[in-house]
């Protein structure tokens, strides 16, 4: 009996916190501890401060990362004094900032959709004054071309001073793809658009299409629609070059979520901020891993005269080849089932390589008469 009352008095002590009403209340405490994390961890933070690397990448600067090599090369300065350790958070409305002995202006971001018309360079300066993606764009801001297209293909380029964003949307470790319609001379085969997906051997390796379908027929060939993850110099061109199939026209269509559309060629227009949201989504927030190589694996050694046997053993059982030693001390390899090596004797004969039954006279295989 005196075990069952203590058995009720510790169910009692276990049952009375747990009460309909007392469940609720702790479970209604702890849902607001994880938004209060939450709002902590918040990109926005209340004193104004912000990380010096993000900062310069706002500003135009370069990506992240390469405005943490700035800093750790000590070409920044923060009110006077240089800065060498990254995670130092700055007030850029507050404090002076340098840059190569050049003040940080904190720009407002801009973003541009354009559609690149061939003949046009994306890159940032060219010493022959060709035209550039950036002349075409209407911005007394500095901008430059997120990604490039050669000079030869057309369509959608994204212009922007984000660095941060277009670091994310080039690197191909973030994933994002894009897709490209091309014109090729003659109709690839389903085998062919299959070797496009598994991967095509170029000067930098293999380089592979995420994703490659027919679309429809046009005079002399075809149009495809391929999708890439990744973005080499000429890359589309070189895998159909590999395929066997030269390429007409090549035309980029969308970047993540960002449609081309029907701008016309030539135009460029703002992106709106949905379009910047769903932009800013695209980029995986784990950036994809590299594969490791598989780690080749050293022989060992044989440490004595027994293991060398074997290993000579086994070497010439899986090549076929055995070896015999004729009387002059000569060894005749015989490819394939083991054969007697010829005699010398045999030489003049008319079958070769087959032991006479009768030995010749006078020759070196002749018995010694017997003295009687």
């Amino acid at each position: 009996m005196a075990k069952k009352k203590s058995s009720g008095k510790a169910t009692a002590r276990l049952k009375a916190p747990g009460k309909a009403s007392g469940r609720g209340k702790l479970a209604d405490k702890r849902k607001p501890a994880k938004k209060s994390g939450s709002t902590a961890r918040s990109s926005k933070p209340k004193d104004g401060r912000l990380r010096l690397q993000r900062v310069m990448a706002s500003a135009g600067i370069g990506s992240r990362r390469e405005c943490e090599l700035i800093i750790e090369e000590g070409r920044v300065e923060i009110d006077g004094q240089a800065v060498t350790t990254l995670g130092v958070k700055v007030d850029p409305n507050k404090q002076e900032i340098y840059v190569d002995a050049e003040k940080l202006t904190v720009q407002r971001l801009q973003y541009f959709i354009l559609n690149k018309p061939p003949g046009i360079l994306s890159t940032s300066s060219d010493p022959s004054g060709r035209p550039r993606v950036i002349d075409l764009i209407k911005t007394d801001k500095r901008v430059y071309n997120v990604g490039r297209l050669d000079q030869s293909s057309e369509g959608l380029i994204l212009v922007t001073n984000d660095g941060e964003l277009a670091n994310q949307l080039t690197h191909p470790s973030y994933g994002v793809e894009k897709k490209y319609h091309v014109q090729v001379v003659g109709i690839p085969a389903a085998a062919d658009l299959r070797k496009l997906e598994e991967g095509v051997y170029i000067a930098e390796g293999l380089a592979r299409a995420t994703k490659a379908k027919f679309l429809k027929r046009a005079t002399g060939g075809c149009w495809l629609e391929i999708v890439l993850a990744e973005g080499r110099n000429r890359e589309i061109r070189r895998m159909l070059a590999g395929i066997g199939h030269k390429v007409r026209t090549l035309k980029r269509v969308s970047i993540g979520p960002l449609r081309l559309g029907d701008l016309p060629r030539g135009a460029h227009r703002a992106l709106t901020s949905a379009e910047i949201k769903l932009l800013k989504k695209a980029p995986s927030p784990e950036p994809l891993k590299k594969r490791r190589r598989p780690v080749k694996r050293k022989k060992i050694k044989a440490s004595s005269k027994d293991g060398e046997k074997e290993k000579q053993k086994s070497s010439k059982q899986a090549s076929g080849k055995t070896s015999s030693r004729t009387a002059g001390g000569k060894k005749t390899v015989v490819r394939g089932t083991r054969k007697a090596a010829p005699k010398k004797g045999n030489r003049g004969s008319k079958n070769k390589g087959k032991a006479s039954k009768k030995p010749r006279r006078g020759g070196f295989d002749a018995r010694p008469k017997r003295g009687r």
